[in-house]
C-alpha cells in the first residue's frame, strides 16, 4: 500500500499572514487524516516562519495520528523533537534565505554529525529519514549512518516536467537511487515541488512506498476543496 503524507505547513503560512488563529493547522491536520491522508508532515524550521512550537507539541499529540516532523539538524531543534516524540523524522537541509528546501542533505560534509543524530532518534524509537538528492553516493551514505528511509528530492523533476523540458535523465537518476536503497533495506519516499502530473510520472517506480505533498496540495484546495484534493492524490497513488 502506498502512502500519502500531507504536508500542512502552508495552512500556518496562511494563517500567519494575519497573525491570528485562524486556519488552524491542528484542524488541518485532523481532517487531512480523515481525507486519507496516512500521515501528516510538519517542517519546525529555525526561523518559524510557518509552524510553530505550539503547533509542533499540539500536532504531534494527536493520537491516531502519524506525524512526520522535518527539521534541520540544528541541536535546539533536535532537542525539541525528542521531546515531543513524532512518529517519524526527516532530516532536511536549511538555509535562512531560501524560500524553500533548494536540495537534499550535504551528507559528505555532515556524516558524523547526522549519524549521532539518527542514533538519538532511534533510542526512542522514532523512524528516521533524510531528506536527499538522488545520488548513489547519497544513498549508501544513508545507510552508511543508520537512515531507516531516504526522502528523494523530486523538486529538479517537478520543475523539468512543469517547464516541459525532457526529464528522463532527472527520472533515472531517482529510479537508480531508489532501487538501490531498496536493496540496501532503505525504505524510499519522494517529495518536493510535486503535482499529480509529476506524482503519476513517479508512481511507476515500484520503490516509492510513500509520496510526501504540500504546496500544490494546499494551492489546489483554495479552488477546488482540501478533501477533494487529498482524494485526487490517492487516486494517483493507488493506479501505482
Amino acid at each position: 500500500m502506498i502512502r500519502l503524507g500531507v504536508n500542512i505547513d502552508h495552512v500556518a503560512t496562511v494563517r500567519n499572514a494575519r497573525g491570528e488563529l485562524h486556519p488552524d493547522p491542528v484542524y488541518a491536520a485532523k481532517f487531512a487524516k480523515k481525507s486519507g491522508a496516512d500521515s501528516i508532515t510538519i517542517h519546525l524550521r529555525e526561523d518559524r516562519r510557518h509552524i510553530k512550537d505550539f503547533d509542533t507539541k499540539k500536532i504531534c499529540s494527536i493520537k491516531n495520528l502519524p506525524v512526520n516532523l522535518e527539521i534541520s539538524t540544528n541541536f535546539k531543534i533536535v532537542k525539541i523533537a525528542l521531546k515531543v516524540k513524532p512518529d517519524f523524522i526527516c532530516l532536511v537541509p536549511e538555509n535562512r534565505k531560501e524560500i524553500t528546501t533548494e536540495g537534499g542533505l550535504n551528507l559528505n560534509k555532515n556524516k558524523t554529525k547526522i549519524k549521532n543524530i539518527i542514533s538519538k532518534f532511534k533510542k526512542k524509537k522514532i523512524r528516521t529519514s533524510l531528506f536527499i538528492n538522488p545520488s548513489l553516493n547519497d544513498v549508501k551514505i544513508s545507510k552508511e549512518v543508520g537512515a531507516d528511509c531516504i526522502e528523494i528530492h523530486t523538486g529538479r523533476l517537478a520543475h523539468l516536467v512543469k517547464s516541459k523540458k525532457n526529464y528522463s535523465k532527472e527520472l533515472n537518476r531517482i529510479k537508480n537511487s531508489s532501487i538501490l536503497a531498496n536493496k540496501l533495506s532503505i525504505e524510499v519516499h519522494a517529495g518536493h515541488g510535486l503535482d499529480y502530473k509529476t506524482t503519476k510520472i513517479l508512481t511507476k517506480i515500484k520503490q516509492i512506498k510513500e509520496f510526501n505533498i504540500g504546496h500544490y496540495l494546499i494551492g489546489e484546495s483554495i479552488f477546488y476543496g482540501f478533501d477533494k484534493v487529498i482524494k485526487n492524490f490517492k487516486k494517483i497513488i493507488k493506479k501505482k
